[in-house]
């Protein structure tokens, strides 16, 4: 890391008191230097990393980081801070901050140098260094690898003593014939890796009496802790080491290694988080420490931004458990099927990993045959952290199902709202596009656009279902939840048996795979066993017990909905808008739309289904307009990265794409959201009192075509957006200018902002 860290980029003395502000203070020596091109854009991809998970580590250890387009070249900033910065840690504030900042298209190379910075923070002797050096060049020439001793008996001397201990990583012998690498921080077999960016100068190192490769040699025997690294599986025949890609391979080829091998458990594991920098790499030095010091055999697969490389295809059939600590999909899960496998987020991986192992050991010891808790698309898919309790699970499964239902709701409604438009009113009635459709008459058209949209709605109810029960116990709760939601259609128990039976078939997959399995039919469960027994179950319980008190649940609410009027439905209206406001996306915003497209996903909605979907589209458009008028009257109470995104706003807003008010939200939230749900409120009742409808689950001002009472509904809507931007500029003229707006100190861009929200969901 010679070229990524200078004196010039560390600050021992950090006064920030905050993340935002230490982000901004290494950002800031980034710019001065030209490592960074625009210091708010920058800083607003580094707040949406941070918003993703937050980036504090245990040890006193903050790391934001990010890719951006505004960085020239990978740069570390590194900053010592004597009181303490909060970035999320569990065990509290953070003294080492370390800002690293990728370019956009950075190349593998780079990245994996990125990546030997996480392994070493897992090196107490590396964080016990920074902590005591005494001034910036010798911090970052820690922090490089460097070795450049300093005359005995000064200062310097004892600050190179340290970078000294660092080099010969954890457990190496006092001996100087301990051979170890000087970048490698706990792992003297990381010594290989071929990003290494200081390994061709280890030679010198005057601790090190070896070649700076030789590191696994069998022969050195003189490291009593490294002699003991775990061994990789026999079977496999890996050498050890790190690929020049970054995968690891936690074993060595010592003498007597593959006698011991074949009693040692084995685990193979896969670690990856959202930017693949950081939390990556250190997840995977921390599980191979502690399978080291648990004595197993431990491989891992670290699915980086710089790619990875497959584990060895024998290693993974060899194994007899598996760990996948991670914030994003496993690439290829499908390769660890049919064995005992743990299942968590990659900070548990950094923070706990002899837990995983001794979890991964129990399951494997009842005979448990794959993962309890797998993961979706997303972190909402799966079923959560260990400690999570009930209440926190089961919202983050109901949000997957929703998070998959919600594109069919927007094109199927949007298709039969568009064959409203174009056939008349009477267009349901029209024979099939198949039995009879004309070029040249546009029933036809609207016809056939109407029978399209009918097709994607009859998907609702079992995607829905199916992808419940998927975020429960990933692939195989797909087949008895798609089951489950076409019964659930069938018997006519609609959205709310889609829940029920998405939930009932995650439980009974879940169930299946607790059950102790002969070794010699594990790998026929996920394709054979598991549908078939969980479906039929599902089946008999939707057909013959539950279904039909739940059909009649469900005509009951729908009537309810049918009967209101006056002012039931007024405070309906205000409510469904308070709900939309109150997180932007979230999963209250996503409730109330759910409740209202779940209304109108049938061919002939009611009167009142239609109210309900008019009131929220309308309420969720408040928040981004309001924010993108408010920075158009009072530009001053905002910074300049603010007023950028308030002109995107306008867009976002009247797409009906909430998320567009996200970034004044997080950077602002106790002005922000409660002027945003007044506004709201405000929004919903008057939509629901003039009576306009909606046929279309989306869409924004777009549809306004398809709306009863258009003129109306846009006076409903314009009286929230004055409301809430009044709200936002009285309450922020009331608290000091922000720094960076114009005239405040500071400059334009000098308060960090929040990123915009880079995958908009349907409100």
């Amino acid at each position: 890391m010679s070229e990524m860290i200078t004196a010039d980029l560390v600050d021992l003395d950090l006064s920030a008191d905050t993340k935002e502000a230490a982000a901004q203070a290494l950002a800031e020596r980034m710019v001065t230097l030209g490592r960074v091109t625009d210091l708010g854009g920058f800083l607003a991809d580094v707040a949406a990393r941070e918003a993703q998970m937050p980036t504090g580590l245990d040890g006193g250890i903050g790391i934001p980081h990010c890719r951006s387009e505004h960085v020239t070249e990978p740069t570390l900033g590194f900053g010592r801070s004597a009181a303490g910065i909060d970035f999320g840690a569990a065990d509290g504030p953070a003294d080492l901050i370390f800002l690293i900042a990728a370019p956009a298209g950075a190349d593998d190379a780079h990245l994996t140098i990125l990546s030997s910075l996480a392994r070493k923070l897992m090196n107490a002797e590396f964080t016990d260094g920074l902590r005591a050096v005494g001034d910036a060049e010798r911090a970052a020439a820690l922090i490089r690898g460097d070795d450049q001793p300093a005359p005995a008996g000064t200062a310097a001397a004892a600050a190179d003593a340290v970078d000294t201990a660092d080099a010969s990583g954890p457990g190496a012998s006092d001996s100087p014939a301990g051979s170890t690498d000087s970048t490698d921080s706990t792992d003297s077999t990381d010594s290989t890796d071929s990003t290494d960016s200081t390994d061709s100068t280890d030679s010198t190192d005057s601790t090190d009496s070896t070649d700076s490769t030789d590191s696994t040699d069998s022969t050195d025997s003189t490291d009593s802790t490294d002699s003991v690294a775990a061994p990789v599986a026999a079977s496999a025949g890996a050498a050890t080491g790190t690929t020049g890609d970054g995968t690891r391979d936690a074993g060595t080829s010592g003498a007597g290694a593959s006698g011991e091998s074949a009693r040692l458990f084995r685990i193979v594991a896969v670690t990856s988080c959202p930017t693949g920098i950081a939390h990556t790499y250190m997840a995977a030095e921390s599980l191979e420490n502690a399978g080291r010091e648990a004595g197993v055999e431990i491989a891992v697969e670290p699915q980086g931004s710089a790619g990875f490389t497959r584990l060895d295809p024998a290693v993974i059939a060899a194994a007899d458990g598996v760990i996948f600590a991670h914030d994003v999909p496993v690439r290829e899960k499908e390769r660890f099927a049919g064995k005992p496998t743990v299942d968590t987020g990659v900070k548990a991986g950094i923070n706990r990993p002899a837990e995983l192992i001794d979890e991964v050991r129990g399951k494997a010891e009842r005979g448990e045959a794959t993962a309890a808790a797998a993961p979706g698309d997303s972190p909402v898919d799966r079923a959560g952290e260990p400690g999570e309790g009930y209440g926190t699970k089961l919202r983050k499964w109901l949000m997957s199902g929703v998070s998959y239902m919600v594109p069919f709701v927007a094109a199927g409604g949007l298709l039969i709202a568009l064959g409203f438009a174009i056939g008349g009113y009477e267009i349901n009635e029209a024979p099939s596009v198949t039995e009879y459709f004309a070029w040249a008459q546009a029933d036809s058209w609207g016809a056939l656009l109407f029978q399209i949209g009918g097709v994607a709605f009859g998907f609702l109810v079992p995607v829905l279902a199916g992808y419940i029960a998927y975020g429960m116990a990933d692939r195989p709760g797909l087949v008895p939840g798609f089951v489950g939601g076409a019964i659930s259609l069938t018997v006519n128990a609609g959205f709310l048996g889609g829940l029920v039976s998405g939930l009932i078939a995650g439980a009974v997959v879940l169930a299946i795979q607790r059950v102790r399995i002969p070794v010699a039919l594990r790998g026929i469960m996920p394709v054979v066993v598991i549908p078939l027994v969980s479906s039929a179950v599902v089946g008999f319980l939707m057909f013959v017990v539950i279904g039909k008190p739940i059909a009649e649940a469900q005509k009951a609410m729908t009537d309810w909905l049918n009967g209101l009027t006056g002012t039931n439905a007024i405070l309906l209206g205000t409510l469904l808008g308070l709900m939309m406001c109150f997180d932007l996306g979230g999963p209250v915003n996503k409730v109330a739309y759910t409740f209202a497209t779940a209304g109108i996903a049938v061919a002939s909605p009611s009167d009142s289904a239609m109210k309900i979907m008019a009131a929220v589209m309308a309420a969720g458009m408040v928040p981004p307009l309001a924010m993108a008028l408010a920075t158009t009257v009072r530009g001053k109470l905002f910074n300049r990265t603010e007023r950028e995104n308030g002109k995107a706003a306008w867009v976002l807003g009247a797409s009906f794409i909430s998320e567009g008010a996200i970034p004044f939200a997080a950077a602002d939230p106790l002005r922000v959201i409660p002027a945003s749900m007044v506004g709201g409120a405000v929004t919903g009742a008057l939509s629901m009192a003039f009576g306009a409808t909606l046929r279309a689950p989306h869409g924004g001002i777009f549809v306004v075509p398809l709306i009863g009472n258009p003129l109306l509904y846009l006076i409903a809507i314009a009286a929230g957006v004055c409301v809430t931007a009044a709200l936002v500029i009285v309450l922020k003229g009331l608290r000091k200018p922000v720094p960076g707006a114009d005239g405040a100190p500071g400059g334009e861009s000098s308060a960090a902002p929040v990123a915009e929200s880079k995958q908009p969901v349907a409100a």
